[in-house]
């Protein structure tokens, strides 16, 4: 085999690794995802919230693959959402004093940011708030994308 034959094909194949590689890292989250929380349960938690607040599309960072949408309550107990959040790997849940919308932002800020735990499912959601966290002491709900440092979505609550 010739050089000028060998070195498309290693081209092509190293292409069709890289498209497979991205494509593995979308999907194994979906294919890994526990059972997202029922709307029943979801709807249970959220009679005790405190606050409530909207996931939009529309942020600065949120894109065609980093996103949320839907009904996020917030109460002393349990954060629930009753929508969709765009699929990826180690989602967290942090409260913020801040309102932030950018990757800039949430990085000058994460030291004044609590985490609340991990966000496995796509399609709802109920996270537990740890012992010892007062919920009135921020006024943002934002999910994380920890491996990547990508924004996914946040919501000003009060």
């Amino acid at each position: 085999m010739t050089a000028k034959r060998l070195i498309p094909l290693i081209l092509s194949h190293l292409m069709v690794g890289i498209i497979g590689f991205a494509i593995g890292i979308y999907t194994l989250p979906i294919l890994t995802a526990p059972e997202a929380p029922s709307s029943k349960l979801v709807e249970q938690l959220s009679q005790q919230s405190v606050y409530r607040a909207a996931f939009t599309k529309s942020l600065k960072d949120s894109d065609f693959l980093h996103w949320g949408e839907g009904t996020v309550t917030i109460g002393t107990s349990h954060i629930t959402l009753q929508g969709e959040l765009s699929p990826g790997p180690d989602f967290k849940l942090y409260l913020s004093p801040t309102f932030v919308e950018t990757e800039a932002d949430f990085n000058k800020l994460k030291s004044s940011m609590r985490v609340i735990g991990d966000v496995n499912t796509f399609s709802n959601f109920a996270v537990s708030v740890p012992k010892g966290v007062d919920v009135h002491q921020f006024n943002t709900v934002i999910v994380w994308c920890e491996s990547f440092g990508e924004f996914i979505t946040a919501a000003k609550y009060q």
